[in-house]
């Protein structure tokens, strides 16, 4: 747990722009929302590598949102039934259900609906307010951290300078 989140500082801290590493969580978000074995995380995947997305990010992420989740299973289950069930889009579903493709896509397990359209609407929220919070961290808390005394003993400290011994030793 402590090596996450020396993981998720060190991310942070960075010199990668903000939108790479809210771009990963966007990401992570969707994949940890949905169940892992739906067809469309491989299209997720597939942007995750090919857009320039941080994906030590993108891991941290999906690990925090599949807990949340799990979590958050009753809720996507309900949005899926109301949504599946819906009188007016009966004959889409019907429709859908009767083509191969849209029957791979699982789109009629009331989890997976829920999730989607979760996840979906939750992407773009998701990818500004992350870019906002890391620009405003680095702005504002990381800058005042960086002048109190108790950080610049830590970072004069033996332990500090192992850690980054340790961390050189581990990036190469």
């Amino acid at each position: 747990m402590l090596d996450q989140i020396f993981k998720l500082i060190k991310i942070l801290n960075s010199d990668q722009e903000p939108i790479h590493l809210s771009m990963g969580f966007a990401f992570a978000m969707v994949i940890g929302l949905t169940p892992l074995f739906s067809p469309h995380n491989l299209l997720v995947l597939l942007m995750v590598l090919v857009l320039r997305v941080n994906f030590s990010a993108f891991l941290l992420g999906w690990a925090f949102f599949s807990a949340v989740g799990y979590a958050l299973d009753p809720v996507m289950h309900e949005l899926g039934l109301r949504v599946l069930s819906a009188p007016g889009l009966q004959n889409l579903w019907t429709e859908w259900y009767n083509s191969a493709f849209w029957r791979l896509t699982l789109y009629n397990n009331t989890i997976v609906m829920g999730s989607v359209l979760l996840s979906a609407a939750l992407f773009a929220p998701m990818l500004l307010v992350g870019n906002y919070v890391i620009r405003q961290y680095r702005a504002v808390l990381l800058a005042r951290l960086r002048a109190t005394r108790l950080f610049q003993i830590l970072k004069a400290s033996k332990w500090f300078k192992r850690y980054q011994a340790f961390q050189e030793l581990s990036d190469a």
